[in-house]
């Protein structure tokens, strides 16, 4: 069985390593995606409180009211 060396860490390996830009696009959207989740969670909590239930319907009462 032969074992797998691991190479030296120098300068230009650590410089060629950090501009290495695979897989950052991935991660980008997984954080964008877990902010929006985050932000559609705190809504429904928002949604669900019986004060703005009240103001919601009746600005759309006063929306469809004909003056």
């Amino acid at each position: 069985m032969s074992h797998a060396t691991i190479p030296q860490l120098t300068s230009r390996r650590a410089a060629e390593l950090f501009a290495d830009e695979s897989g950052a696009a991935t991660a980008e959207y997984a954080i964008a995606t877990m902010a929006a989740v985050a932000f559609a969670g705190l809504l429904v909590v928002i949604m669900r409180s019986g004060e703005v239930r009240e103001i919601l319907t009746d600005l759309v009462r006063r929306a469809l009211t004909v003056a």
